[in-house]
């Protein structure tokens, strides 16, 4: 009996240590190009841990928020920012934990974001400010706005999340999920299945972009390195997020806001007429346009088309 359970404990301890051999080689590999360093990287030393951010030209300033998907980062928006300069103070940062900021083994939820934002205008850009932000990250800035909205100008709305999803809260699976995620060497290498490159491509061709020429392998090397940094802690904003505890109901604050604010859908993004229809029922002020033959990213699939909205709405 002994010798058995002997045996079993030496091939557990092989087979975990493989598993963590495994992880740290997908880590390395992710992020050996190293893509996301440049010299034009900031830091806000916020009380989390470091936001890295990017500031460029003058103007009015303009706030750029990436989504909460795996490998979002600031990157979301390089195709816009240059072409934004000649008006506009534009900030972009990566939330923290993703792409190049801190990433702490903590939970990740929407007051967290909405604190993080508010903040970051307050102490970094120091004026009212206007938004630009995409997908599930639209909820805390629409609770941010309402908290404080001294700070907030205009807001655009790049694909909303569906109101009724984000109204779902953590069940007894979701957080059954995040704790396994969050668990050592197996929870990494779970992890690392939705994290690797076959994962990230299949998202652009299925949810991101509506034509698959346009996909360019830059961008799918930029999100795998922005999922890695950070080794094993780049896994807990996406526990958090698998978990629904980034979800918030937002409808009282939907409601009550007055800010001019602008939603921008992929034509081709499943059911975002509908969801946008939804937002303007709660607050008829919502404007609203569709980027034709583009779905979750038009910013990255059709920039130009984008840019024309924001120039004539900002």
């Amino acid at each position: 009996m002994l010798k058995k359970f002997a045996t079993g404990i030496t091939l557990t301890a092989a087979s975990v240590a493989t598993i963590h051999g495994i992880n740290r080689v997908h880590t390395s590999l992710s992020t050996a190009k190293d893509l996301l360093h440049n010299s034009e990287n900031a830091y806000y030393e916020w009380r989390f841990g470091k936001i890295r951010y990017q500031k460029k030209g003058s103007g009015s300033p303009l706030l750029l928020i990436h989504d909460l998907t795996i490998g979002s980062s600031n990157y979301e928006y390089h195709r816009l920012i240059n072409n934004l300069t000649e008006k506009h103070e534009i900030y972009s940062l990566d939330l923290l934990g993703y792409g190049m900021s801190d990433k702490p083994a903590m939970t990740y939820t929407n007051n967290l974001y909405e604190q993080l934002i508010a903040d970051f205008i307050k102490n970094v850009i120091g004026r009212k400010t206007s938004v630009v932000v995409t997908g599930e990250s639209i909820s805390f800035v629409i609770m941010a706005c309402h908290s404080y909205p001294d700070i907030f100008n205009k807001i655009v709305c790049i694909n909303p999340q569906n109101l009724y999803l984000q109204n779902q809260i953590p069940s007894r699976q979701t957080s059954l999920f995040k704790l396994i995620i969050e668990t050592p060497v197996i929870g990494t290498f779970v992890y690392h299945l939705f994290a690797n490159r076959t994962s990230i491509e299949k998202t652009f061709w299925k949810t991101y972009f509506y034509h698959h020429d346009e996909v360019r392998e830059k961008y799918i090397f930029n999100y795998l390195e922005a999922a890695h940094l950070g080794g094993y802690h780049s896994k807990y904003a996406f526990a958090s997020y698998a978990g629904k505890y980034m979800n918030m109901n937002i409808l009282h604050e939907l409601k009550e806001i007055d800010n001019s604010i602008l939603m921008i859908g992929g034509e081709k993004e499943k059911d975002i007429h509908t969801i946008i229809e939804n937002y303007k029922y709660y607050n008829a002020a919502i404007e609203n346009y569709y980027i034709p033959e583009t779905k979750h990213l038009p910013q990255l699939e059709s920039p130009d088309e984008v840019l024309d909205q924001l120039r004539m709405f900002l």
